[in-house]
């Protein structure tokens, strides 16, 4: 039996994850010159999906730097929680991110000619999500390298941000209050 922590396994999901983008691509593509007319509304659903996987992510890492900062540093815990991050990071977060700004971005464009305030303050919040998740890489490659790790209170609080950012964001876009 195969370590999931064995870097073979690791590269086997980055290639998967790699693969899983170019059909996408592909679908979205075929979609697009197939259903023109209905395109916006494929984009939307998979805008939807990309968006719940990547707030997915967003709510996960945190917690799994909760319980990194009480492993060991070189432990095989603390292994084991480098390569959960890292996946986590780059197989599910990054990707997930670029293919809820792309189709975003045609969205507000297709639909709304990036005219509204709430489309305004919606992608505001978007970009603050953008940073948080940029943060979050940070404290990947930060704990990789067993560098200095900031308390679990501190994830604890964190781990709020991205819930309060989508819960403005889904009322922005529901309610467009102004």
């Amino acid at each position: 039996m195969t370590q999931q922590t064995d870097p073979r396994e690791g590269s086997k999901a980055k290639w998967r994850a790699l693969t899983a983008i170019v059909v996408f691509g592909a679908v979205l593509g075929g979609l697009y010159l197939w259903q023109n007319d209905e395109f916006y509304l494929w984009a939307k659903a998979f805008h939807i999906v990309a968006v719940i996987s990547w707030m997915a992510g967003l709510l996960y890492m945190p917690r799994l730097f909760i319980y990194h900062t009480d492993a060991e540093p070189g432990s095989k815990q603390s292994e084991t929680f480098k390569v959960m991050e890292k996946r986590l990071m780059s197989v599910i977060m990054r990707p997930a991110m670029i293919i809820t700004w792309l189709l975003g971005l045609y969205l507000a464009w297709s639909m709304y000619g990036f005219q509204g305030g709430w489309l305004h303050a919606k992608i505001a919040l978007v970009v603050l999500m953008s940073g948080y998740n940029d943060y979050l890489a940070k404290a990947v490659r930060v704990f990789a390298a067993d560098g200095p790790r900031k308390s679990a209170r501190h994830w604890r609080f964190l781990n709020e941000v991205p819930t309060l950012l989508m819960i403005a964001i889904v009322i922005l876009v529901v309610v467009k209050p102004f």
